[in-house]
């Protein structure tokens, strides 16, 4: 259990240092340039990858650049989430993404869908809903902005899920595809800071470093909790999903004094039910 808890732990810890970064005024895009370059280095020292399959001919390299696009992108997305819309309501949304592939998989690729997961798949569509929505009346000028990244964020890890699994569906091993999806991204964020003539900024750059050991160790304790109860994969899915959902919400509240409406924390609840309905047997 220890290592499912420090999944979700590192997982709610890398919302709260992009909440953090908006009030230390850390540029977020070269902190996440740093954390590819320490994942990269982490990813090689514990999961040893082999790096011989990356020459293989059959290796799909189109899937590669494509996460090596989203994942920065959705990160800075998230960041922007976490900024407007608060840690709550991001790892809920966050969270809400793996109903994408569910859906993709019933709209695209004709699997079948059984009445629990059409319940899920409703659920979280109304889960959505609430956690966008904002009163009427609301004086908060970035509303509009807090409901769009906020579906960002949904719609962008999702996709990424997507592309994982299609990239595991055509035999590529995990650790070497995750390590050139890192090298990828950091290597593209670092060509997009250059053309842009970034000023670095060696408060952020330092960031980076525990935001790569925390996004990183998500990562690795979730691959060490499934090894832990590898006869029970539901188990580490639904207390991994909930986990980061509670705690996510809970230190938003408490420690960031975030202001829920009860339709926001309707949507919360809704996104815990339909992530037990979404359980993958």
């Amino acid at each position: 259990m220890l290592m499912l808890f420090s999944a979700i732990a590192c997982s709610v810890a890398v919302s709260v240092l992009l909440k953090l970064a908006r009030s230390h005024n850390l540029q977020i895009a070269q902190s996440i340039l740093v954390n590819y370059a320490v994942a990269s280095a982490l990813t090689l020292l514990l999961l040893k990858p082999n790096l011989a399959v990356l020459a293989e001919p059959s290796i799909h390299w189109l899937l590669l650049i494509s996460l090596g696009i989203l994942l920065p992108s959705v990160f800075l997305i998230m960041a922007k989430a976490v900024a407007h819309a608060g840690i709550a309501l991001s790892d809920a949304a966050q969270r809400l993404s793996l109903f994408i592939p569910l859906l993709m998989a019933f709209l695209i690729f004709a699997e079948p869908l059984n009445m629990s997961k059409f319940a899920g798949i409703a659920l979280a569509l109304a889960a959505l809903m609430g956690l966008i929505y904002r009163p009427t009346k609301s004086a908060r000028k970035n509303t509009k902005q807090a409901a769009w990244v906020l579906i960002g964020v949904w719609l962008g890890y999702g996709v990424i899920d997507v592309t994982f699994k299609q990239l595991a569906k055509t035999g590529a091993a995990f650790s070497a595809s995750l390590l050139a999806s890192f090298v990828l991204s950091g290597c593209l964020l670092l060509l997009w800071l250059l053309v842009r003539k970034t000023k670095w900024h060696p408060a952020s750059l330092a960031a980076g470093i525990i935001l790569g050991l925390l996004n990183f160790g998500n990562i690795y304790a979730y691959i060490r909790a499934h090894q832990t109860f590898p006869e029970n994969p539901t188990l580490v899915f639904t207390a991994m999903n909930i986990g980061v959902i509670c705690m996510g919400a809970l230190i938003g509240v408490a420690l960031f004094k975030e202001k829920l409406h009860r339709v926001n924390v309707l949507g919360i609840a809704l996104a815990v039910a339909a992530i037990v309905l979404l359980i993958p047997y």
